[in-house]
C-alpha cells in the first residue's frame, strides 16, 4: 500500500561507525503536503544523526502542536518521543532533562508554537540554557489551520488569501539572541549543505542550541506576496557565517588558510569551523548579530548561517549545582532520606 514505508534496504548502503544506515535514523512515511519544507528538516536531522553516529535511543524528541510539531514522526523512529500539549514542549523538555540529563534532547517547534501561544516557555528555557537543540520551523502561517498569519510574519507579508499582515513581527532569532542563548542560527530548508552542518554543531553545542529554519508553506504561504516563499528566500538570502563540522575523530586540516576562517573547539572535543562571508561579522558578539539581522531585514533580506556561538557556556545543570547522575537512576534511600535529615534540614533555618 502506497502509505506503508517500505522496509527494503540496499545491501550496500553506507554504514556509520555503529553500523546503521541513513535509513535507520528515518520515521514514518510523511503525510505533510507534497513539496513541504518540514519534509526536508527531518531529512536533515535523520542525516546529521546518522553522520553524527548517534544511537537513537539516546535521542529523546520532543514537540508542541502544529503541522511542525508532526515532523518528529517522521525521523528518529527509534527515538524517545513527545508530542506535548501546544506551546508546552519546553516544560516537558526540561522536566525530562532533570529525570534524565544523559540523553540528547532535540526540540521540534513552530513559529505558532514558540512565537504566540508558547512564547513564554521559550523565553524561560532559553534564559535557563537547558542542553537541547530546539529547532522552529518557521513558514509564516498556521498551515495546519489553513493558513492564518503567525506572529512571525513581516508587516505588510500578505499570505495566499490576500491577508496582511498589520503588525510587527517576532523574530525569534534575535529573541533567542536577547534572552541569553548560546548558540543561535537560522537556515532554510531548501538548503542541505548549510543545515546538516548546523544541526550536527548544535546538537554538540553543550547548552541551549537555537536554529530558526525558515520552511515555506507550499500550500498557503508559497505566493508572490510572501517573504517566505521560496523564491523570495532564494533571492534574498545572505549568510553571516558558514559553518562546518568536523568531528572529534577527524583530523583537522586548514585547506585555504584563509583570514576569514575561524575553528571553534566544543565541549566535546569536535571543532566548528567557521567561515566568514563578511570579514566585520564576529560570531561572538550577541550584540552585532542582532544588529546584523535587523539591518539586514530593514533592506528587505534575510541573514543566515551561524549568527552567535559561545563555545564555553555553562548548561542547566552547571548553573544549579544538580546531581551529576540522573534523577531517574537515584534509589529510594537518596530521593527520600528519611524524616531525620528532614528534621535536621528544618532545624538549620531556626
Amino acid at each position: 500500500m502506497s502509505y506503508i514505508k517500505p522496509q527494503f534496504k540496499h545491501p550496500r548502503l553506507q554504514v556509520n561507525d555503529l553500523g546503521l544506515t541513513h535509513r535507520d535514523y528515518e520515521g514514518a512515511l510523511s503525510t505533510l503536503c507534497a513539496g513541504c519544507g518540514h519534509d526536508s528538516i527531518t531529512s536533515a536531522v535523520a542525516q546529521a544523526c546518522a553522520e553524527l553516529s548517534l544511537p537513537p535511543h539516546k535521542i529523546a524528541k520532543l514537540s508542541g502542536i502544529g503541522c511542525s510539531s508532526k515532523a518528529p514522526t517522521y525521523f528518529l523512529n527509534n527515538a524517545h518521543g513527545f508530542n506535548t500539549v501546544h506551546g508546552r514542549m519546553p516544560s516537558v523538555a526540561t522536566g525530562a532533562n532533570m529525570a534524565n540529563r544523559e540523553l540528547i534532547y532535540l526540540g521540534m517547534s513552530g513559529d505558532g508554537d514558540s512565537a504566540s501561544i508558547g512564547f513564554g516557555q521559550f523565553a524561560h528555557v532559553v534564559r535557563r540554557r537547558l542542553n537541547m537543540l530546539y529547532m522552529v520551523a518557521n513558514n509564516g502561517v498556521y498551515g495546519l489551520t489553513k493558513g492564518q498569519l503567525a506572529a512571525t510574519a513581516e508587516q505588510g507579508m500578505k499570505s495566499k488569501s490576500g491577508e496582511a499582515s498589520l503588525f510587527t513581527d517576532i523574530d525569534l532569532c534575535v529573541s533567542a539572541l536577547q534572552f541569553g542563548a548560546t548558540f543561535v542560527a537560522r537556515s532554510f530548508s531548501g538548503d542541505k549543505s548549510q543545515l546538516v552542518p548546523l544541526i550536527k554543531a548544535a546538537i554538540s553545542h553543550k547548552g541551549f542550541a537555537f536554529i530558526d529554519i525558515i520552511s515555506p508553506c507550499v500550500t498557503f504561504n508559497n505566493n508572490p506576496d510572501s517573504n517566505r516563499s521560496y523564491d523570495y528566500v532564494h533571492d534574498h538570502i545572505t549568510t553571516a557565517a558558514v559553518a562546518d563540522f568536523v568531528p572529534v575523530k577527524q583530523e583537522i586540516r586548514c585547506e585555504n588558510g584563509q583570514s576569514d576562517s575561524e575553528d571553534i573547539c566544543l565541549h566535546d572535543g569536535s571543532i566548528l569551523r567557521l567561515s566568514r562571508i563578511d570579514a566585520d561579522y564576529d560570531a561572538h558578539d550577541r550584540i552585532k548579530a542582532m544588529t546584523k539581522i535587523e539591518q539586514l531585514k530593514s533592506e528587505g533580506k534575510i541573514l543566515t548561517g551561524l549568527m552567535y556561538i559561545d563555545p564555553e557556556a555553562d548548561d542547566y545543570h552547571e548553573i544549579n549545582g544538580t546531581s551529576d547522575a540522573p534523577l531517574n537512576s537515584l534509589k529510594q534511600e537518596t530521593l527520600c532520606p528519611g524524616s531525620h535529615v528532614l528534621k535536621t534540614i528544618n532545624e538549620s533555618f531556626r
